[in-house]
């Protein structure tokens, strides 16, 4: 999130299930995908023969890679003149590698990006202005999510648009627990009416399985924490919490793993990475997975297990609809028409939302988002629908997007999160740390 989000530390959002015919197109697809060698490391250019060529980046699971791929052989069946170079790869060291191409003035042409890194390269001025496309409608938004919309603003620019919606969701083992004889976890549970149940779990099974992973590394996490007292992960370009608000947030989990709430340390690092294959609900450690709602079905592909989800623990107001993803243009574009014209496609075009479906999260398009959820038929998919319809009258209004810094910061806090997990540092020592980086950070 992910994730969305992004995610966002996820690699892999959810994507529909198809029948079994799809599934072996969606190999075939991928499997070219994957053979064919992509160059990122040159800027999109027009070849007199061949016509235009623009270069495509985004992260992602084979299951999204397929999906892309399909809506942009169709955009190229509908442009013959456009030859789309799609690149994808897994989350981990996505943004290390944008950064490494961009950095050199070759940015691709269009690329994938979420709020966490959206202020970092609008600031960079390595995304194109899609302003004047949007104002001439050949990027028609007038039928998005207002919201949506404005959460690829900054400073008065349109500076990316949103692939879909989406929020964070506690991704549940419904088969372990009823195996267990243990309840299903409630939307409106406090942290502390969560981490007992979670206890609870750990102790039913005998101490081989734990009810909760340790979410104390994941931004979103903490972020929702925060809102759900009234306070932000940030305010402007500053910090908007404490030493002692963080400080807080450690020593809660510390005591989780005093009572059997949370797995080790060893456990609880193999899922901090996000991905959906080393989360603890697919790997049978721990009742509970902190993901995106998007990611519900690609997890559950994963597991022979029946999952199910809530929204995080705490005063639902802290959760939003957040733009799961973006698309965005780099500013060196030598086609930034034909940018404009593939986004604008890929927001609005009613087959090419039909072939992504909520992989990406829920569309942006209010047509599309109506005419894809009429046609589900797979019951994870349903439950992504039913969950954002029966949670918006509940959401607190959304912040502003992240600004420039917050990218590295995920990985501070993650880093130093995992400290006090393994013991290396006490909670206010890890905190003060983290201020004291994060201080420096965003000045900078």
């Amino acid at each position: 999130m992910q994730s969305t989000d992004p995610q966002k530390r996820a690699t892999r959002p959810a994507s529909d299930h198809r029948t079994s015919a799809r599934r072996r197109l969606r190999s075939a697809l991928t499997a070219l995908i994957v053979a064919v060698p992509l160059m990122l490391g040159a800027a999109a250019c027009g070849d007199e023969e061949e016509g235009t060529t623009i270069e495509f980046f985004w992260w992602g699971g084979e299951g999204r890679a397929a999906l892309t791929q399909q809506a942009l052989d169709l955009y190229q069946t509908k442009h013959p003149d456009v030859k789309i170079n799609a690149t994808w790869q897994a989350f981990s060291g996505y943004y290390d590698k944008l950064a490494t191409i961009s950095g050199g003035g070759n940015a691709p042409d269009i690329f994938q990006i979420d709020d966490n890194g959206l202020a970092e390269y609008a600031g960079r001025n390595v995304t194109l202005d899609l302003t004047p496309f949007v104002e001439s409608k050949k990027l028609d938004l007038s039928n998005n999510y207002e919201g949506l919309t404005a959460y690829g603003q900054l400073d008065g620019k349109q500076v990316a648009v949103a692939t879909g919606e989406n929020t964070p969701a506690l991704i549940y083992d419904k088969t372990k627990l009823a195996e267990l004889g243990v309840d299903e976890p409630q939307a409106g549970w406090t942290y502390d009416e969560y981490i007992d149940w979670a206890a609870t779990v750990t102790d039913k099974s005998g101490g081989e399985y734990f009810g909760s992973m340790d979410p104390s590394t994941d931004y979103k996490a903490l972020w929702l924490w925060l809102r759900s007292q009234g306070k932000e992960f940030y305010s402007g370009k500053q910090l908007g919490f404490t030493a002692e608000d963080l400080t807080a947030w450690f020593t809660l989990w510390q005591q989780a793993r005093e009572k059997g709430a949370t797995p080790p340390a060893d456990v609880v690092h193999e899922a901090v990475s996000g991905s959906v294959d080393t989360q603890l609900v697919v790997s049978g450690k721990a009742a509970t997975s902190f993901m995106w709602s998007n990611q519900l079905g690609e997890l559950g592909k994963a597991t022979e297990s029946e999952l199910a989800m809530v929204p995080y623990p705490g005063d639902v107001k802290g959760q939003w609809a957040r733009a799961a993803t973006y698309w965005a243009g780099s500013r060196a574009t030598e086609h930034p028409e034909v940018v404009a014209d593939i986004i604008n496609f890929l927001t609005n075009d009613p087959e090419a939302g039909a072939i992504l479906g909520t992989d990406r999260g829920l569309p942006p398009n209010k047509t599309t988002r109506a005419a894809v959820e009429a046609t589900q038929t797979d019951e994870y998919a349903k439950q992504v629908f039913s969950f954002a319809t029966e949670l918006a009258p509940k959401y607190g209004p959304a912040p502003a997007p992240p600004p420039k810094g917050h990218a590295s910061l995920r990985d501070t806090l993650r880093d130093l999160a995992e400290s006090v997990t393994y013991g290396t540092a006490t909670p206010a020592d890890a905190a003060a740390q983290f201020v004291t980086e994060a201080t420096a950070a965003l000045s900078g």
